[in-house]
């Protein structure tokens, strides 16, 4: 009898070894990818998110053993792109987006289509370097020259706004110092920035990727950064800080974001992965510096913790400006 019982317990407990052995291969993350991964970006080509996402698409592709495909699906003040993104319920269709794209979104629509928790960050990619920036002919050379070129014609000249983020930032900087400037809304970066190159509006908030043709051929002028470091692209161009107006400081996000379904594992798993594709590749790092970015990896937390900051910051301005959440 007590043999048998030893054989019983030998069997029960060689049973329960396996079990536990077992564990850790199913608490694991799935295989991941298993196909094609698509990027869906909110702004279209040629911007530096754009940019920065092919550099990326091309690493990772080789990374993963599997095509990664960027899809621009620009227009709709992001809302394009974000739905495209949310509706799609895919662990393998990604977004890859400015956060100021969406972070005033709570601020500018009565309803939106999406909620906040539906955006899970995954990785904080780079930073994109956003300056103030004038016509060539412009007199003014500088933030407080162009103070005064303001003050000395109040209401003659005009500003680009696209909605977003930046626009907010410099609405509410145009407030605090009394200046009075016509806003000209647009739908299109690249479109504000011809017309300041032509003259047609005499200010805006671009970001370096986009202005830099039109610097580089002299039709524009890069007055000072937003952001709170200088770009090594433009080493001689201060932060507004530095210019003495550090309430206009806001540095642009560039990440990745994944779905609420996604594990945190996995979502840590894929920010490793591109910060060990873009450090290996100086290639990378010359591209981005080039067109106005600056790599700035991050894993979901720090990525989730600079977004909260930057939602504080544009919740600032936007009340500076008498407009609240709508929702």
């Amino acid at each position: 009898m007590r043999r048998a019982h030893r054989s019983l317990l030998a069997i029960w407990l060689g049973a329960v070894a396996l079990w536990l052995a077992a564990v850790p291969a199913v608490a694991q993350a799935p295989a991941w990818p298993t196909r094609t991964v698509r990027f869906v970006l909110t702004l279209g080509p040629g911007s530096g998110t754009d940019i920065g996402g092919r550099l990326l698409a091309d690493r990772l592709t080789k990374k993963w053993g599997q095509s990664v495909v960027i899809e621009n699906k620009p227009g709709g003040d992001s809302i394009v792109g974000i739905n495209a993104f949310v509706g799609a319920r895919d662990d393998h269709i990604l977004l890859l987006s400015p956060t100021s794209a969406f972070t005033a979104h709570p601020f500018l629509h009565d309803s939106l289509p999406y909620k906040p928790d539906d955006l899970v960050p995954i990785a904080r990619v780079s930073n994109t370097f956003v300056g103030i920036t004038v016509p060539t002919p412009s007199p003014a050379n500088s933030l407080n020259e162009l103070i005064v070129l303001v003050r000395d014609k109040p209401g003659e000249l005009n500003w680009a706004g696209v909605t977003g983020a930046n626009a907010f930032m410099f609405e509410a900087w145009l407030q605090a110092n009394k200046l009075d400037m016509r806003k000209v809304p647009y739908r299109n970066a690249v479109d504000a920035g011809r017309d300041l190159a032509e003259n047609r509006v005499q200010a805006y908030q671009s970001a370096v990727a986009i202005a830099q043709p039109q610097i580089e051929l002299g039709k524009i002028k890069l007055l000072a950064l937003l952001n709170s470091v200088r770009t090594p692209a433009y080493p001689g161009i201060p932060t507004v800080a530095e210019a003495g107006h550090p309430g206009l400081t806001i540095d642009g996000l560039v990440g990745l974001f994944g779905h609420p379904f996604m594990p945190m594992a996995l979502r840590e798993r894929i920010a490793a992965d591109i910060k060990e594709v873009m450090e290996g590749d100086p290639i990378v790092k010359d591209r981005l510096t080039r067109t106005g970015q600056l790599f700035n990896p991050g894993g979901p937390a720090e990525f989730g913790a600079s977004i909260v900051t930057q939602r504080a910051t544009v919740k600032a301005a936007a009340n500076a400006l008498g407009l609240h959440e709508k929702q």
